[in-house]
C-alpha cells in the first residue's frame, strides 16, 4: 500500500532557491517521508486495504538510542564535512572528542578537549586570547571554530557542557566554510533532544574549591517531538585564578525522524573568571637550568585580585530540515549571536635592578630621554621583585547567519553520485574599546615578589572608562558544491568547487592629533578540493586529496593604510591517508601523510610609502598523523593521537629578515613541536569498577617570532577510577597532572601560561 507523506514545507528563509542548478536529479521528486523497509511496511499494514492510512513513518528506526558518542571514544559519522557523513567517506583526516571521552577525563572546556587532539598547540596572545595553532598554522578563533557548521567567532572561554563532540578537521577547509586557516577547523556538536525520556545530573568536587553541577534533562514531549535542557554552573578558587560561570541551553525539537523536522534552541554561556596572562620566561643572562621557566608552582598565581576575564555568549539557532523521498536532505538554519567581553589582565615580568624607582622601566642614559639602558637581573630568589602591567580587552561583537545545505544521492550518467551543494550568508559587527583613565586620576599596580603569589593586591578597574577605538562590519556570501562519485565498486572521486564574497568595512573614530578613519574593501574567491577514495571493504578507506584556503586581510577585524589594499593569503594542503576498523567494527585506526604550504604568507612591506603589504612570505610543514579510537575487548578502550611534524619550515622569510633567525628563512615554524600526542585508555575491571589512565606529551616548541629559546617538552600523566553504585548512579575519581609537573602550555614571545597543576576531583552522576 502507499502511506501519503506530508507536504514539503518551504525551508527557512528560502535559501535554497538555485540548489536545482546544482542537483536537478535530486530535486525532481515529490517531497515525502522516506519510506519505511518492505519488511516494516508488511508488518505495519492492515488487511484492509480501503483501511485508514498509516501515519507517515520515521525515518531513523533508532531514533530512541543514545548517540554513539555518550557510549564511546569511537564514532564514524561527522556533519562538519557539510551534511551528515560517514568518516570513511571524506578524504581528509578529522579527530573526534566524543562525549563519553569529555566525561571520563573531566574536559570541561573547548580548550580541554583540543588538548586531546595531537599537533594542536596554543599561542597566548596579546590580547589574552588563545591562539590555536596545528600542523604549524593558526586556527583564527574568528574564523575557524564552529557551533553545528556555523561559524562562532567571538573570544570567550568556552564550556563543554552542551557539547556531544568536539571534531577537529585537519587541513584546508575553506571549501566547506569559506575564508579560514591553513590548519583546519573545529567543530562543536551540540547536544539535541532525542526521542526519549531520560536525564542526568553531575556534581563534581575537587582541590582549589573547585565545585561544578551539570544537569541534562530529555523530555520526550510528543510522538515526534522532543525538549532537552542543559545547564551548568562551575565555581573555583583556583589559586586566585577565579571561576565563576554559568549555562544554560534549552532546545526543543519537532517532527523528528519525519519529513519535515524544526528546532528551536538557545545557547547563554556567563563567563566571571579571573585571568592568568602568564609569567616571564627567565632573561637570558640568568638562565642557568636552559628552559626558561620560572621555578615556582604550577599554581603560582601572580595576576592582581581585581583582574578578571568577564564575558557571555548568547546566541539563538532556528533550523529546519526536509527529507525527501529519495533520500535526499536539505537543512537550513539560522542564527543570531551577541556576544560581550570585558578583560583585566596584569602582564607579569620581572623587574630588572636598575630598574627607576617605584617603576618598572629601566633608566634612560641621561634623564628621561635618550637612549633606554639595557635591563639589568639578579639572581632569581623568593626576593625577586615581580612587575605587573595593564592589558585591557573590552569588546561586542553581533553576528547573523544564515545557511542552506542540501545532500542526497542520485544516478547519473551511469554513475553513483552523493552531491552536497548549499549557499550561506553572514554579517558580523565587532566593536573594539579604549578603557582610559580620567585626567588626574592613576591606577598604579603594585610590585609582588615570587615568594607572595595571589596576595590579593588590587586596583578600582571601574575608574576606567570606555570609549570607542574602532568598529568593523563584515558581510560574506558563499556558494559551494562538491560531488563524491563512485566512478568503480571500490573507487570514488570527490571534487567540490566554492566562491565566497567578503566585505569588510572598518571605521576609528578620531583620537587626539590622529583623523577618523573609514576603510573598505571587497574579496571574491574560488576554493577548491578534490579526493580519491579506494575502498576495498567495508572496514577499509585509502584517499588522497588536495584542497585550498585563504585568510582575508579583514579576518581580526581591522584595516590600516596598508592590509585595506592586500589581497587574501593563499594555502594549499595535500594529504594521504587511511582508515581502517577492525573485523567487528568496534576499533578504529586513522593515518595520514600530510604537506600544508602557506603560499602567499602577508608581510609588512618595509618602504614607509607602501599602500599594502606583500603577499611575499612561505611556510610549509609536513609530517604523520595516527589516531586510534574504539574497544580492543568488550572491557578494554583506548583512545589515542600522535602527530610528528618533522618539517616545519619558514621558505620565505619577511623583507628584512635575516636566514637562520627569528622568522627568517631557513628557521623552523614557531609553535611547532616534531611531537604531540595524548593516549587515553579504561578498563572495566569488574561490574562495579572501572580504572583508567593516560599520557599527555609535547616536545620542545619555540614561541612565535622565535626569540631564540623554546619551551621544553613535558610528559604529564592521569589517572581516573570509577564505581558504579547502581544501574542510575556512579562515583568517579579524577587526578589529572599526577606529578603535578610545571610546564609552559601556551606560549607568547614575552610570556608561557603554564599548564594546570596537580587536580583532584570526585564526580557523582545519577541518571533517571
Amino acid at each position: 500500500m502507499t502511506h501519503p507523506s506530508r507536504p514539503a514545507l518551504l525551508p527557512l528563509g528560502a535559501l535554497a532557491a538555485g540548489f536545482g542548478l546544482f542537483a536537478a536529479p535530486a530535486f525532481a521528486q515529490t517531497a515525502a517521508a522516506p519510506a519505511a523497509p518492505a519488511s516494516a511496511a508488511s508488518a505495519a499494514a492492515p488487511a484492509d486495504p480501503g483501511a485508514a492510512t498509516l501515519p507517515a513513518i520515521k525515518v531513523k528506526a533508532a531514533a530512541d538510542k543514545e548517540p554513539p558518542t555518550k557510549e564511546s571514544y569511537q564514532t564514524t559519522q561527522t556533519r562538519i564535512g557539510k551534511g551528515n557523513q560517514e568518516l570513511r567517506d571524506i578524504p581528509q583526516s578529522i579527530t573526534v572528542v566524543t562525549e563519553r571521552l569529555m566525561d571520563d577525563r573531566n574536559l570541561d572546556t573547548l580548550k580541554d578537549a583540543l588538548h586531546n587532539t595531537a599537533g594542536i598547540t596554543f599561542m597566548a596572545a596579546e590580547g589574552g586570547e588563545e591562539d590555536i595553532r596545528l600542523r604549524g598554522f593558526s586556527l583564527a578563533a574568528t574564523g575557524d571554530i564552529f557551533v553545528d557548521g556555523m561559524r562562532d567567532p567571538a573570544f570567550y572561554d568556552r564550556d563543554t557542557f552542551n557539547n556531544d563532540s568536539v571534531e577537529l578537521l585537519r587541513g584546508s577547509a575553506s571549501m566547506l566554510f569559506g575564508r579560514g586557516s591553513t590548519g583546519g577547523a573545529v567543530n562543536q556538536v551540540s547536544k539535541q533532544p532525542l526521542s526519549l525520556s531520560r536525564n542526568e545530573v553531575a556534581v563534581t568536587l575537587g582541590n582549589a574549591g573547585y565545585a561544578r553541577a551539570t544537569g541534562d534533562f530529555n523530555v520526550k514531549t510528543g510522538e515526534d517531538a522532543a525538549f532537552r535542557l542543559n545547564v551548568m554552573n562551575t565555581v573555583a578558587d583556583n589559586h586566585g585564578n577565579k571561576i565563576e560561570k554559568y549555562g544554560i541551553a534549552p532546545t526543543f525539537r519537532w517532527g523528528i525522524g519525519l519529513a519535515d523536522e524544526f528546532s528551536v534552541g538557545l545557547y547563554v554561556l556567563d563567563n566571571k573568571n579571573g585571568i592568568n596572562y602568564g609569567m616571564p620566561w627567565v632573561p637570558v643572562s640568568i638562565d642557568s637550568r636552559g628552559d626558561r621557566l620560572l621555578d615556582v608552582s604550577p599554581s603560582a598565581y601572580y595576576g592582581m585580585g581585581s583582574d578578571y576575564n568577564a564575558g557571555s555568549a548568547a546566541h539563538g539557532t532556528l533550523s529546519h530540515t526536509h527529507r525527501f523521498e529519495d533520500g535526499g536532505e536539505l537543512r537550513t538554519i539560522v542564527r543570531h549571536g551577541s556576544y560581550d567581553r570585558d578583560q583585566r589582565a596584569s602582564t607579569v615580568r620581572i623587574r630588572p635592578t636598575n630598574a627607576l624607582p617605584g617603576g618598572c622601566q629601566t633608566p634612560f642614559v641621561s634623564g628621561t630621554s635618550g637612549p633606554r639602558q639595557a635591563a639589568v637581573y639578579g639572581p632569581i630568589t623568593d626576593a625577586t621583585q615581580l612587575c605587573r602591567g595593564t592589558n585591557n580587552k573590552v569588546q561586542d561583537m553581533q553576528t547573523t547567519y544564515a545557511q542552506s545545505d542540501y545532500s542526497g544521492k542520485f544516478k547519473g550518467y551511469g554513475l553513483g553520485h552523493e552531491l552536497q551543494s548549499g549557499i550561506d550568508l553572514a554579517k558580523e559587527k565587532f566593536f573594539n574599546y579604549n578603557m582610559v583613565l580620567p585626567t588626574g586620576v592613576t591606577l598604579t599596580k603594585p610590585l609582588t615578589t615570587i615568594g607572595t603569589p595571589n596576595d590579593g593586591a588590587s586596583v578600582d578597574e571601574s575608574l576606567r572608562q570606555k570609549s570607542l577605538a574602532r568598529s568593523f562590519v563584515a558581510q560574506a556570501l558563499g556558494l559551494y558544491a562538491q560531488d563524491l562519485v563512485q566512478v568503480a565498486p571500490s573507487w570514488k572521486v570527490l571534487a567540490g568547487l566554492r566562491y565566497d564574497r567578503f566585505k569588510g568595512e572598518y571605521d576609528a573614530p578620531a583620537a587626539g592629533t590622529t583623523p577618523a578613519a573609514n576603510r573598505q574593501r571587497t574579496d571574491g574567491l574560488w576554493s577548491k578540493r578534490v579526493g580519491l577514495l579506494y575502498q576495498p571493504s567495508a572496514a577499509a578507506s585509502f584517499h588522497a586529496s588536495w584542497g585550498t584556503s585563504f585568510n582575508t586581510s579583514g579576518d581580526t577585524y581591522q584595516y590600516d593604510n596598508q592590509t585595506e589594499n592586500t589581497p587574501p593569503e593563499g594555502s594549499v594542503n595535500l594529504e594521504v591517508g587511511a582508515k581502517i576498523d577492525s573485523a567487528d567494527g568496534n576499533f578504529t585506526t586513522r593515518m595520514a601523510v600530510f604537506r600544508s604550504t602557506k603560499l602567499h604568507e602577508r608581510n609588512r612591506d618595509p618602504d614607509s610609502a607602501a599602500t599594502a603589504n606583500l603577499l611575499s612570505g612561505k611556510r610549509h610543514s609536513a609530517g604523520i598523523e595516527l589516531d586510534i579510537t574504539g574497544r580492543l575487548t568488550k572491557a578494554w578502550e583506548v583512545y589515542g593521537s600522535y602527530a610528528w611534524t618533522p618539517v616545519a619550515r619558514i621558505d620565505v622569510g619577511a623583507p628584512g629578515s635575516v636566514a637562520g633567525v627569528g622568522e627568517g628563512e631557513g628557521t623552523r615554524s614557531s609553535l611547532t613541536p616534531r611531537h604531540s600526542g595524548t593516549i587515553w585508555t579504561t578498563y572495566q575491571l569488574t561490574n562495579v569498577f572501572r580504572v583508567g589512565g593516560g599520557l599527555n606529551a609535547r616536545s620542545s616548541q619555540t614561541p612565535n617570532r622565535n626569540p631564540g629559546f623554546a619551551a621544553p617538552k613535558f610528559i604529564t600523566a592521569d589517572l581516573m577510577a570509577e564505581a558504579t553504585i547502581d544501574k542510575n548512579s556512579t562515583l568517579k575519581l579524577n587526578v589529572t597532572n599526577l606529578a603535578n609537573k610545571l610546564y609552559a602550555d601556551s606560549l607568547y614571545t614575552g610570556h608561557y601560561i603554564p599548564g594546570a597543576p596537580r587536580t583532584v576531583q570526585l564526580t557523582v552522576t545519577a541518571k533517571f
